[in-house]
């Protein structure tokens, strides 16, 4: 960010703005990532209450409907258990369809996350397709096993969206639920260890792969509770820990011991369906009312946590919002303060160096005589750093001043010496090229013509010598025209200011004009680029030069045929061309370059070099529109066209023109 230009009072209020805006992006960020936390915490009630409970419940029924169904595949004999077989279903095409109407609820949608929502419609998809297992247990082609493991499917896919329902920014409270869905997956687990004994009960015959799945559901139940209980409030924790040791799971415990410890056997008699049905619905029973009875609890603890957390943010807030003010203000005090005092200093440093300095160097110009007292007056500042730039600036005024009027002698002297000396160069110039002209259509002398037109070609050349030297110096080339002069003349001019201008073929050129003011430097940027084609490309070589209209102005492209310039040679060239840096004496090598720099930045000329596709170079000038008008009559203008007349003729316009 560049604030070159800018007046102070913008370049700090930019300084206080950035800081203002971090601060203020900062408080809004901190308000909204926070309020966001508390909407969340107010949110899981809802989601749990539209879709956590329901999904729940449809597990529970689907772990009865597993059950039954695992009985009936043990007994298909048995009709009560087929009866119940078919009120367990009733019930779970009920359950689902619930869940199905809540899965639909477009606020529920809104409230889940993308991916919840997409595991709620696969559950959904899932529940949906369980008439065809079911038709397959009615047909006996499933056996215990495969039965189970595809309710199982049905089951898993439920704990794995209620783990990932909640998603919350509040760490502990995210924990909490996630410990919970670990208790209801423990109750799972007996839940599919009281199929497969139902099962195998009913059979009557137990395999030595029943007596393993028991085992192995037993001990994840315990890893379950054990690894979850932790991260539950110490309340909860303890009430299902008694749970377990109280003397009503001891009949569970006591038939899962005689199950495992009896291993494989057929007609067990250690264990009885009876026995098992009685302690195992008690305690899933139980077990199922514990957990609806924590999640409660969850949800009533969400309550305050949320609470706090909205008094949080609106305190956040407002402290913000106030800290936000009171930089503000303080902030205004400041830059107001120093944008006074600056002003103040501009104002003086303006006056001094616009007003008092000119003023002086006006007055000595004239002869005056300047009283240093008078003209630098002492400035009264504060002692701060702004006052101690402010005395700098009186001790600079009054220094200069001082130096101003003891030089003022000196540089009068130089000044006429310079002016003397120009003006001299000038008259003996134009005496010269008078001369010339005078000897070139008095002579009929064709070699004595031809030796006159090579002299007047190098008095030519050496007037644009000349010109690039006051052109480095900052100045304005002496010759000037007020009306516009026809493009082609203008090339014209600057192909008869080049040594070798008999090797360069101009183009027919659009008929267009350059405006008077930028004639003669025009002329001069070309000259300076077609005296670096001839003289870098072989000398039986042509140099051409051609050119169009474009879009925002007007093309000319020189082209060479010499050796061309590496990567890095041209790289450093339009780097200076582009940059016009300041020119320093032990460059002088780089003259044209620094010429045609200058020139291209005071008329918003741009000159790129680039590969020629003959080999050499090509420079490409853009002349801007600003530039260009219509092609004037230049008939009487002004501009010299006839040079060296024994010159042969180029294909279009080789012709070079004069001074």
């Amino acid at each position: 960010m560049r604030f070159r230009g800018k007046s102070i009072r913008r370049k700090i209020v930019a300084l206080l703005l950035v800081p203002l805006v971090s601060l203020t992006a900062l408080w809004g960020f901190a308000t909204v990532i926070t309020g966001r936390e508390a909407i969340q915490l107010f949110d899981v009630a809802y989601i749990i209450d539209k879709v956590g409970y329901p999904v729940e419940d449809v597990a529970r029924i689907i772990q009865r409907e597993r059950r039954q169904t695992l009985v009936v595949i043990g007994d298909p004999r048995a009709a009560t258990a087929t009866a119940e077989l078919a009120k367990r279903r009733a019930e779970t095409d009920l359950a689902v369809e619930q869940i199905s109407v809540s899965a639909r609820d477009p606020k529920v949608v809104d409230e889940l996350s993308p991916q919840s929502a997409q595991r709620l419609r696969s559950i959904v998809a899932a529940f949906q397709g369980i008439g065809s297992m079911r038709r397959s247990v009615d047909q006996n082609a499933l056996n215990p096993s495969q039965a189970l493991e595809l309710y199982n499917r049905l089951v898993d896919p439920c704990y794995d969206f209620l783990m990932n329902l909640h998603g919350l920014d509040n760490v502990e409270v995210d924990k909490e639920g996630r410990a919970l869905v670990g208790i209801s997956r423990a109750r799972e687990l007996l839940s599919r260890e009281d199929a497969v004994i139902a099962s195998a009960l009913a059979a009557r015959n137990i395999t030595a792969g029943d007596v393993r799945l028991v085992s192995d559901y037993a001990a994840n139940r315990t890893l379950l509770y054990e690894f979850n209980l932790v991260t539950l409030p110490a309340e909860d924790r303890e009430r299902f820990e008694q749970y377990w040791k109280d003397p009503q799971t001891h009949p569970l415990r006591d038939a899962e011991e005689r199950f495992i410890s009896g291993g494989a056997v057929n007609k067990p008699r250690n264990l009885t369906a009876a026995q098992w049905d009685e302690a195992s619905a008690k305690v899933l029973d139980e077990l199922g009312e514990m957990n609806t009875q924590a999640g409660d609890r969850y949800q009533k603890r969400i309550e305050p946590v949320a609470t706090d957390v909205m008094i949080q943010a609106a305190a956040a807030g407002i402290l913000g919002f106030l800290a936000l003010v009171f930089s503000l203000i303080l902030s205004v005090r400041i830059g107001r303060d120093l944008v006074r005092d600056l002003s103040r200093l501009r104002k003086d440093a303006h006056e001094a160096s616009g007003v008092r300095l000119p003023g002086v160097m006006r007055r000595l110009a004239a002869g005056e005589h300047v009283d240093v007292e008078t003209e630098a007056p002492h400035l009264e500042y504060e002692k701060d750093e702004v006052g101690q730039v402010g005395q700098a600036l009186n001790t600079l005024q009054r220094a200069a001043v001082e130096a101003a009027v003891k030089q003022a002698d000196l540089r009068r002297g130089v000044s006429e010496v310079f002016v003397n000396l120009a003006r001299r160069n000038q008259v003996l110039l134009h005496r010269q090229l008078t001369l010339l002209d005078t000897m070139e259509r008095r002579t009929e002398d064709t070699e004595e013509l031809a030796d006159l037109f090579r002299l007047d070609h190098m008095t030519t050349r050496m007037r644009r010598h000349a010109e690039g030297l006051v052109i480095l110096s900052g100045a304005a080339p002496s010759r000037q025209w007020r009306k516009p002069v026809q493009l082609m003349d203008v090339v014209r001019a600057a192909v008869a200011e080049v040594e070798d201008y008999e090797r360069i073929e101009v183009r027919r050129l659009t008929r267009l004009g350059i405006v008077g003011p930028a004639v003669a430097d025009i002329t001069h940027l070309v000259a300076e680029l077609l005296e670096n084609a001839t003289v870098f490309s072989p000398p039986h070589t042509a140099v051409q030069v051609l050119g169009e209209r474009v879009a925002n102005g007007f093309t000319l492209e020189i082209h060479d045929r010499g050796l061309g310039m590496t990567p890095e040679a041209l790289l450093d060239a339009n780097l200076r061309l582009a940059e016009t840096p300041e020119f320093e004496l032990s460059d002088t090598d780089r003259l044209g370059l620094f010429v045609v720099s200058r020139l291209a930045q005071r008329h918003s000329v741009k000159v790129v070099l680039q590969p020629s596709p003959y080999g050499g170079t090509t420079a490409v000038v853009f002349l801007p529109a600003a530039l260009l008008t219509d092609a004037p009559d230049t008939s009487g203008s002004g501009l010299r066209l006839d040079g060296p007349r024994g010159a042969a003729p180029a294909p279009v316009g080789r012709t070079p023109a004069g001074r």
